[in-house]
Order: C-alpha cells, then sequence, then structure tokens
C-alpha cells in the first residue's frame, strides 16, 4: 500500500524538469552548470527543482571545491518501484474479485 511518504515522493517526481533531472543522474554524478547544460534550464529554476529533490531525499549533494555535485539515491527509486510492483501484483491477484453491490 502507497503511504502519504510514497504520494508525496510521487508528486516530487511528477514535475517533467525533476523527472529529467533525476532521467540523467541515473547515468552520472552532475554538478549544477552540467545539468543547466543539459536541461536548458536556469540555474535559479534548476537550484530550486534540487532542493526539493535533495529535501524529498531522491538525491544527496558531494561538495567537490567551489562546485557541488548531485548523486540520485537509487534505494529511493527502487522502494517506490517496488511499490508500484506490490500494487501491479495485487491488481492481478484481485482481477476476478468483485464486490457484490448492495
Amino acid at each position: 500500500m502507497l503511504t502519504s511518504v510514497d504520494a508525496d515522493l510521487i508528486r516530487v517526481l511528477a514535475d517533467p524538469l525533476r523527472l529529467r533531472i533525476v532521467s540523467l543522474l541515473a547515468r552520472e554524478t552532475l554538478c549544477t552548470t552540467h545539468l543547466v547544460a543539459e536541461t536548458g534550464a536556469r540555474q535559479t529554476n534548476l537550484s530550486n527543482h534540487l532542493k526539493v529533490l535533495r529535501e524529498a531525499g531522491v538525491v544527496e549533494t558531494e561538495p567537490c571545491g567551489r562546485f557541488t555535485y548531485y548523486k540520485l539515491r537509487p534505494d529511493v527509486i527502487a522502494s517506490l518501484a517496488g511499490q508500484f510492483a506490490d500494487l501491479a501484483e495485487s491488481a492481478r491477484a484481485a482481477a476476478e474479485k468483485k464486490r457484490a453491490c448492495p
């Protein structure tokens, strides 16, 4: 069963730019400069989205000199994927169940 925490995470990932950021970070650890170049987003907009992802626990930071690198936390994504897999399995099992109307 999805919890309110999972629902919040789904809302965080529902934004197209944040989903693009997550997709990019799934391939490699990147700094803000790289993400600006890859997404075409303005730096301030991108930083706001990264803050949301960081606060949701989806990404973590790694300081490197004057740059901050971002990397995806695969355990968070895997946990959410597992919740959806459980929902799909429940739906398969309940496909023939039908509650009678009163």
